[in-house]
């Protein structure tokens, strides 16, 4: 078939960033290598994504002026720059449907001219963030597609960590019915790809129009053969992400500390945030030592996924969880919560293990018997790691990703009969 031309709109994309910009851009990349695609964003990705020298039939840049120096005067000294915010969502509401009429009123002239098959909104992610393309592409005829969309995860009960983090704004969630646009957003859309099963389970009301796909994915040339590990080594354990209550990093740190003060494992904490005090007090408590990194680039980053057998990631609310993928390629086992996005991406015991959210001490219980269990038995470590590799490469690659996104295309023009993508749990 030939090449579709798609206009994509991506304010957050970018190949140099981590989080959604990374997945925003990634997934446009892999788009641009198999259509005609013009890509509208931010002004501060331009630099980046044009030194990737990528085919785009146009790259637009939209920069918002005195409103965006209010928005990143708030995000720095408001919200001190927590980017998993849910009041920050709400904030950034109205910065983005001027980011989206600044890309229509560019873009007007050339869709009711039929330049374009159809649009497609890659980022932001959060659901809860309106689109005024959906209702003006409707009348126009021309497919408008959303996502993948992540977000919206109950908090889960019973664990403290959720308590000290939670915010009030999140009983107020279900008014962002009442926003502009909120309503046509949705049922204007031509497709919905909902990133998590729990979100897909949101939305379901929306019927045939509503399809499942993993938010993130991962290039297929970083799934390298991992260099053979020595059986009777430390196990290295690591633990990626920011360092905030929900992301649980304390109970890893428990659950790890057995294995470290018996000189079986060694445990390194990459990020940082407002709980490192508490954790680096934690581990002294414990009687161990656990090196924390701070913020550090990808590509640092993904040298201490490199050099780990085991990703500790037991995060309690996770949308997308991209470093379970980042694991997965190099062949780092992953342990995580089964909810969200890591929920839907390990398969347990098979390319690594998913944990019922039933408690505080479930958890760490469960952590520190899997920990025990690898450290054990480096033969399954090593079986593990490997189909956890084969897993990535020919599933969850950003390839494979464009290919699936083709077909939801070709349904939306009509083309072929509507694929069957649907979340692996059920709610």
């Amino acid at each position: 078939m030939k090449k579709l031309r798609i206009l994509v709109l991506a304010q957050q994309n970018n190949p140099d960033w981590i989080s959604v910009p990374l997945v925003g851009y990634q997934h446009s990349e892999a788009l641009v290598r198999m259509h005609e695609v013009t890509l509208i964003t931010d002004h501060r990705n331009e630099e980046a994504i044009l030194r990737k020298k990528l085919p785009w039939k146009a790259l637009t840049s939209i920069d918002l002026g005195v409103a965006e120096k209010l928005y990143n005067w708030c995000f720095k000294h408001v919200f001190k720059e927590d980017y998993g915010s849910q009041i920050l969502t709400a904030f950034r509401v109205p910065f983005y449907l001027a980011f989206e009429w600044k890309a229509y009123s560019a873009y007007k002239k050339a869709l009711k001219n039929r330049e374009f098959d159809l649009v497609l909104r890659l980022t932001p992610v959060a659901p809860v963030i309106p689109s005024l393309f959906a209702k003006r592409c409707k009348a126009l005829n021309i497919p408008f597609v959303i996502g993948p969309i992540n977000g919206g995860l109950p908090w889960p009960a019973h664990y403290p960590q959720i308590e000290k983090q939670k915010e009030w704004v999140s009983n107020l969630r279900f008014l962002y019915r009442l926003l502009p646009y909120a309503k046509s957003t949705y049922r204007d859309a031509t497709a919905v790809v909902a990133g998590s099963s729990e979100t897909y389970a949101e939305y379901k009301t929306l019927g045939e129009k509503l399809f499942f796909m993993p938010e993130n994915g991962i290039r297929e040339e970083s799934v390298q053969p991992k260099i053979p590990r020595d059986p009777s080594a430390k196990l290295q354990l690591l633990f990626v992400g920011r360092l905030i209550p929900s992301k649980a990093c304390d109970l890893a740190i428990r659950a790890a500390a057995k294995l470290v003060k018996r000189g079986k494992a060694d445990f390194t904490i990459v990020g940082d945030g407002w709980e490192r005090k508490n954790l680096e007090e934690l581990a002294a408590s414990l009687g161990i030592t656990v090196k924390i990194t701070g913020m550090i680039s990808h590509a640092e980053a993904m040298a201490y996924f490199r050099q780990s057998d085991v990703l500790v990631f037991p995060s309690l609310r996770e949308f997308g969880g991209g470093v379970v993928f980042e694991a997965l390629s190099v062949g780092c086992v992953p342990i995580v919560s089964n909810y969200g996005g890591p929920g839907d991406i390990v398969v347990n015991g098979h390319s690594g293990f998913s944990i019922d959210l039933k408690g505080e001490a479930y958890t760490t219980s469960e952590l520190e018997k899997i920990l025990e269990k690898l450290a054990g038995d480096p033969e399954l470590l090593e079986r593990m790691s490997k189909e956890g590799q084969r897993y990535a490469r020919e599933e969850l690659s950003w390839k494979g990703k464009a290919l699936k996104m083709n077909e939801i295309f070709r349904w939306c023009l009509k083309q072929i009969p509507r694929p069957n993508y649907l979340p692996p749990r059920t709610y």
